[in-house]
């Protein structure tokens, strides 16, 4: 298990997320993006128009992805 913060994967809050893979943190983190914004909470608006946009621009949603996977294989485990 291993842990990054929403600020790590370019949000803007330091809430730990946890997952054994570094997609079940990204997944983690679209849901807290989506949460925060339903809950009316803006300092997550542009992250996650962000994360959505992400995916209509493939070569840099890549570039992201494996900068992430690579960040997250770097952490330490908890």
């Amino acid at each position: 298990m291993k842990t990054m913060t929403c600020r790590q994967l370019g949000g803007p809050c330091d809430l730990p997320l946890r997952g054994e893979t570094a997609d079940e943190v990204i997944k983690a983190q679209d849901q807290h993006l989506k949460d925060a914004v339903k809950q009316g909470d803006a300092t997550h608006t542009d992250a996650a128009k962000a994360m959505k946009g992400r995916w209509l621009h493939p070569k840099r949603s890549m570039d992201w992805y494996n900068a992430t996977k690579q960040a997250f294989a770097d952490q330490p485990a908890d």
